[in-house]
């Protein structure tokens, strides 16, 4: 059996009342998880809502110990599960604990999640507290150490969190479902899906382990009905439903991921890999602004499509009946108010009918003398947008691991997936769709085929070597002779029980797992290299394995299910009517044929409509299908081997079309840079970002990765090629990091390359990573008390990185070994600057791919027109905010904040309402500084452009049509335009955000946010540590401003605190919201964070911070938030305020307290 039951619950939030007991200084971890927004261009932060309805603090704590303690004292010292020291701190009082519990009982909780830091390892603590939670009457205690032991504190706490509050709603319902049968069940045997994949005993169910229970099913169906032992093709499962579609890869092994987000609540569990787009057949469509856009909004089922007669809106499926694509005479009459109606032909018809009214107003007043669309046209157009946006997510699961999509099948299934998967497959390549004869309840076949399993997990932290893999084989051994027991006693006999063993291992230092099969030699290092390479490209040489988890899965093979044969086909395949059916040519005579009435054998060419239970089948012109002996139908897909021809025209479909293909080409950029980087900063914290520009360096697409990077990126490209102009040759690749080349700051270097057609430069492609260090005086390479930019490490005006097609890694040495302070890690910079070669060379591949597919001059005409569409939603964004401001057609809105040295960011914006312009004029900002918060011209252009974005307040392409309408005026020699030499290592992460206040504080649409990024570093010679830490969001007209979050220009994760005291000596004390610090008004600021670090080795500590004199202002009356403060804690426990950037030498003992500013309030405290 299968449920929704626990997924409904979480996507609506209606789980039971639940406590959170943990670690005392962590009330507040979960909620802030990993601090980043959600939606980056949202100036209304909205953070998932929490599962608990309450938390109380444990105190209690345990240390990691990095080596064996020198003197191991009895009771103080344990090795945990992992093999790691332990060091009990303190143990909980459960005497204090005790009336907080019964505090909470006495609410009406009776559902408790346990996470104490470090239990992955040392269980003991959570145990007790579990047990006396069961002996005061609590009827569910989930302890995160035995649902999930693994390393990572917050996803761990909030799996936990969701076991608690949904399996006491699983539990209701069995015995709700059991209570209908003749002794609830006794003697039969009830298994329900699991997300894995497999099945498990009905008492063995619970929630965070059933939430892809359904999509998991379908999984196992199209894997037992699609795939082939004897061709091993790999297969793409393709399940589009109602709302969303479902995509997922099968290669005759499940593939699974052990962390994935669900409803904003990251979960850690084996899972199947399932990737779902907000494309399916309620998807909704919408016209705005020049573009085509399918959902993410649904219709869902109730109103449901316009054809659906309930007053809903106009939806994919919508389209694909108005094309003939869906027949209502094959429908049954269910719809209506009264349900008893057929599907609403006319009524879609008459909506099409009014958005291409829509769609030629459009055309008439931005495109005069083009040729009006049809309302086929237009409902075609949607359809093609929709298929694009699902051949999306196939890519980054197939062609960003390493896999070419044109050789897998597309396994199609769900209700929708018929009508979509001939296109889909084309689009990608793909020369076969099967689309099972059970395909619309596919999923219910996987739940009675699959085997029931037996799951069990082990943390570890051991190195891979000859002295630990006999433990560690032992261990594996102890588990499955565990989990094949468990399955014996279910009834298996030991013949049908498959065992398979996984270690999921590591390079040592480096945050990336990969969970390896058992291969046939034994050889897990071997495997995990190969492994490796395959998915991020290459090997790292010189680091050791490190093996996280072990793991073992037995499945007990259950008796599978003999599908009937049809009959042989005894002639040719007989039409059961004829339809007219709606493609790129126009208008065809389709037959229509019933699955039911087919025999194996039967060969139909497209087009073609194939009717089966509860779905639709299309087949494309040019397209064969062919029906097998159990009544499957395999579709023999036509290629795309012509160029297409289109006009050079502005076409509304085609735009959008481009639009998602070039956006499409800068995420696959950023998925291959994060899978080949080694960094924690690239790979874990995310901060990167990869972008398409034009022949003159204008920026065409920029994946939304970091708003910094937004529009320096692009005057770094220009730079370039006016300086090398003809030097620089075809498969060059160079790289620059100088600010006074558009740099941002040293740490962020920027990699391009040139994409040569018939013998010149027709598009550029870039990506910019922040490297973990490259020299300087500190580690990190974020001096807060730099005054040159020699100081702030290696600065690179333009270096041919590969020429001739060779990496000149010689070359590289030489540039970091004539600096002072050469970089501290040559290896892991080298090996980031690699994973940005082969991000812009997985870019540029696939720019090559769009102009062989559409030509040159199309590609370049449509980069235009979607340069063209941005420019035309940021003047009309700027003529409308004129009007709401009541300005005359020229008019002026000005601001002006301040540094907290008192240098001032002034801004005078001069809106031109006639042509939709605007000029931003910073004279009067104070001049540069003897300090490191001088800007580059380049950042300051990223901030008006992040602003714009934001203030355009919907979808539209990023890029260099932005600013078309922008004049910037920079005064020379001030913070925003320094010399060349000025120190700007703050500029970048501090001054951008004071700039971002002002921009948004003239137009007055939000508070002033936190204003800054917190810049905390530490190290020694050996390591360097670099993070930037949230705080608290501004409020606007008719929300409160979100706590503990990346604001504006920034967006960087930050690291889990049982990560770091693994990795680091150092102890977090604290991380919490920083109560009360958001402004008051009549929509509060958010709050701050504090975060407090303890160091147990003699390190160096730096603080890059703004907000520490002057407060984020509040907006209308509203507060200011309150300012933030640094404060070192001495083991002796004096306290000394370090102001906002300081550097400092701490010893064993001392901390480092963190106090983030809030953000402004908006409007008059009621």
């Amino acid at each position: 059996m299968g449920t929704t039951v626990a997924t409904n619950a979480l996507l609506e939030r209606k789980g039971v009342p639940t406590v959170l007991c943990i670690t005392k200084g962590f009330a507040d971890l979960l909620s802030i998880g990993n601090q980043t927004r959600p939606k980056l261009f949202d100036l209304q932060i909205v953070k998932p809502d929490l599962l608990y309805t309450s938390v109380i603090e444990v105190d209690e704590r345990v240390l990691l110990e990095h080596a064996v303690p020198e003197h191991v004292i009895e009771g103080t010292h344990v090795r945990g599960v992992t093999g790691e020291w332990i060091s009990i701190e303190k143990r909980p009082n459960l005497t204090e604990l005790e009336p907080q519990l019964q505090k909470a009982l006495a609410s009406g909780i009776k559902s408790i999640a346990v996470v104490l830091i470090h239990s992955y390892t040392f269980m003991q603590h959570e145990q007790m507290v579990g047990d006396l939670a069961r002996r005061l009457g609590f009827s569910q205690v989930t302890l995160s150490s035995e649902i999930m032991p693994m390393i990572k504190a917050v996803p761990r706490g909030q799996t936990a969190a969701a076991d608690a509050y949904l399996t006491p709603l699983i539990k209701q319902y069995i015995r709700s479902f059991s209570s209908g049968f003749d002794e609830n069940f006794k003697d039969v045997d009830v298994s329900f899906m699991m997300s894995d994949g497999g099945l498990c005993q009905v008492d063995e169910l619970n929630g965070f382990k059933s939430l892809l229970s359904g999509p998991a099913g379908g999984v196992v169906g199209y894997s037992l009905s699609t795939y082939s032992q004897e061709k091993q093709q790999p297969v793409i499962g393709f399940d589009m439903g109602g709302t969303s579609t479902d995509v997922s890869r099968f290669s005759g092994t499940y593939e699974h991921v052990f962390e994935t987000v669900i409803s904003g609540v990251s979960i850690m569990a084996p899972q199947l890999e399932i990737t779902t787009v907000a494309a399916g057949g309620g998807s909704r469509l919408f016209f705005s602004h020049g573009l085509f856009r399918v959902g993410p909004e649904s219709s869902g089922a109730d109103p449901g499509p316009i054809c659906y007669r309930k007053g809903g809106f106009l939806s994919v499926t919508d389209a694909n009946l108005f094309l003939g694509r869906l027949l209502p005479e094959h429908f049954p009459s269910i719809f209506g108010p009264n349900h008893d109606q057929p599907l609403d032909a006319q009524g879609t018809a008459d909506a099409f009918k009014s958005i291409t009214r829509e769609v030629n107003a459009h055309l008439a007043a931005t495109a005069a003398g083009s040729t009006p669309l049809t309302p086929e046209q237009v409902a075609l157009g949607f359809i093609q947008v929709a298929n694009e946006t699902m051949c999306r997510p196939i890519r980054s699961l197939t062609e960003a691991r390493g896999y070419d999509p044109s050789l897998h099948t597309l396994g199609c299934f769900g209700g929708a997936g018929g009508q979509h998967a001939c296109t889909v497959a084309r689009l990608l390549g793909m020369r076969t769709v099967i689309v099972p004869r059970f395909a619309s309840v596919l999923s219910a076949y996987g739940l009675a085929a699959a085997n029931k399993v037996v799951d069990a997990q082990e943390p570890c932290a051991l190195a891979y070597t000859e002295a630990n893999i006999p433990t560690m084989h032992a261990r594996l051994e102890a588990l499955a002779a565990s989990c094949a027991s468990r399955l014996q006693q279910m009834g298996f006999a030991p013949h049908l029980i498959e065992t398979v063993r996984f270690l999921s291992m590591r390079y040592d230092g480096m945050d990336v797992t990969l969970n390896v099969r058992e291969p046939r030699d034994g050889d897990f290092a071997a495997a995990f290299a190969t492994q490796y390479e395959r998915e991020y490209g290459f090997r790292v040489e010189g680091r050791h394995l490190v093996v996280e988890d072990l793991r073992v899965r037995c499945s007990g093979k259950t008796p599978q299910i003999q599908l009937p044969h049809i009959p042989k086909a005894a002639g040719p395949a007989t039409p059961h009517s004829v339809t007219k059916t709606y493609f790129e040519d126009g208008w065809r005579d389709t037959p229509i044929y019933l699955l039911d009435k087919l025999s194996a054998g039967h060969r139909i060419n497209g087009p073609a409509i194939i009717i089966a239970n509860f779905t639709t089948v299309l087949v494309n012109p040019e397209s064969t299908a062919v029906i097998n002996h159990l009544g499957d139908v395999t579709i023999e897909v036509s290629s795309m081997a012509q160029k297409k021809q289109l006009s050079l025209e502005m076409d509304p479909i085609m735009l959008s079309l481009f639009s998602n293909r070039f956006m499409s080409i800068a995420e696959q950029m950023g998925k291959v840079l994060q899978r080949t980087s080694v960094s924690t900063n690239i790979k874990e914290r995310l901060d990167f970002s990869c972008a398409i520009f034009d022949p003159d360096g204008g920026l065409v697409a920029n994946a939304p990765h970091l708003p910094v990077h937004l529009g320096s990126m692009a005057d770094a490209v220009n730079f370039q090629i006016h300086l090398l102009g003809e030097t620089w040759h075809e498969n060059e690749v160079i790289v620059t990091n100088h600010p006074a080349c558009s740099g941002s700051h040293l740490p962020d270097i920027t990699v391009m390359t040139p994409v040569h057609h018939e013998g010149r430069p027709v598009f550029y492609v870039a990506s910019r990573g922040h490297h973990a260090d490259i020299g300087g005086t500190s580690p990190g390479s974020m001096p807060p008390f730099s005054k040159s930019l020699s100081e702030e490490g290696l600065a690179i005006r333009s270096f041919k990185l590969i020429q001739g097609g060779v990496f000149n890694q010689d070359g590289l040495m030489r540039l970091m070994n004539e600096q002072s302070t050469p970089p501290r890690r040559i290896p892991d910079m080298l090996n980031d600057l690699r994973a940005q070669v082969a991000a812009n060379h997985r870019g540029a591949g696939l720019v090559r791919d769009l102009i062989a597919e559409y030509g040159l001059d199309v590609v370049v005409a449509y980069m235009r027109h979607v340069q063209r569409n941005a420019e035309d939603a940021v003047r009309e964004m700027l003529r409308r905010l004129s009007v709401i401001h009541g300005l005359p057609t020229v008019g002026e809105l000005c601001a002006e904040d301040f540094m907290d040295d008192g240098t001032p960011i002034k801004l005078k914006i001069t809106l031109d309402r006639g042509d939709g312009t605007a000029v931003f004029d910073f004279t009067g900002t104070g001049p540069q500084i003897l300090g490191n918060c001088n800007t580059p011209r380049s950042v300051t252009k990223s901030a008006v452009l992040y602003c714009l974005r934001c203030l355009v307040k919907r979808e539209i392409p990023l890029n260099n049509g932005c600013l078309i309408p922008i004049k910037i005026i920079l005064p020379r020699g001030s913070i925003l335009d320094p010399s060349e030499d000025a120190a700007v290592v703050g500029g970048n992460v501090l001054t951008s955000q004071r700039v971002t206040d002002v921009i948004l504080s003239a137009f007055r649409v939000v508070a002033c946010s936190q204003g800054c990024m917190n810049n905390f570093t530490f190290g020694d010679d050996t390591f360097g540590y670099y993070e930037t830490i949230a705080g608290g969001a501004g409020a606007g007209p008719s929300w409160h401003g979100a706590s503990a979050v990346q604001v504006h220009m920034t967006n960087t994760r930050i690291t889990d605190v049982e990560i770091m005291e693994r990795r680091y000596p150092v102890v977090m004390r604290q991380f919490a919201v920083r109560r009360g610090s958001g402004g008051d008004g009549e929509y509060r600021g958010g709050d701050g964070v504090v975060r407090e670090v303890e160091f147990r080795s003699p390190l160096s500590v730096g603080i890059l911070s703004e907000r520490r004199a002057h407060a984020p202002k509040g907006l209308n009356g509203g507060s200011d938030g309150a300012r933030g403060l640094n404060l070192l804690v001495r083991k002796d426990g004096a306290v000394i305020n370090v102001g906002g950037k300081n550097t400092a030498r701490v010893e064993p003992g001392d901390a480092f307290r963190i106090l983030t500013p809030g953000g402004g309030g908006y409007g008059k405290a009621k």
